[in-house]
């Protein structure tokens, strides 16, 4: 399983934001400091913003910070939101399967474990266990 940039996007975004801690950032300025485009950042952000994690205050002097503590931040929760695709194989959505193995198959139900175990894994965790280092970005 692979997470999509959009993800990664957006986990990079709120680790930077978790190193800033009440001060605002800019999406120019997260741009520059990870050389991604500003068109695909802004879309992050403003999901981000959607989705209540991040606060965005427009205007001069504005910018975008944290909405909570990164302890109170969920990956898990995360990562699901931004996410849109978790089916690992065809046989997870029964519109597209068109497996013959399917009805037989144990596969499905082990690969369905592994994907539970890896947000069992990312449920644990909250963004202050991956912003641990606040001078990454001096």
């Amino acid at each position: 399983m692979q997470l999509t940039l959009y993800t990664d996007y957006s986990l990079r975004v709120l680790i930077y934001l978790a190193t800033k801690k009440d001060d605002l950032s800019t999406i120019d300025e997260i741009s520059n400091k990870f050389n991604i485009s500003k068109n695909h950042l802004t879309r992050v952000v403003h999901k981000l913003g959607e989705k209540g994690v991040i606060k965005t205050i427009r205007g001069k002097g504005g910018g975008i910070c944290l909405a909570h503590s990164p302890k109170d931040i969920n990956l898990g929760k995360i990562i699901k939101e931004m996410e849109s695709n978790f089916e690992l194989v065809e046989c997870f959505n029964p519109e597209k399967n068109t497996c013959m193995l399917s009805p037989y198959c144990s596969l499905k139900g082990i690969l369905y474990e592994a994907r539970q175990a890896f947000f069992k894994v990312l449920e644990n965790k909250t963004l202050a266990d991956i912003a641990v280092n606040k001078n990454i970005f001096l």
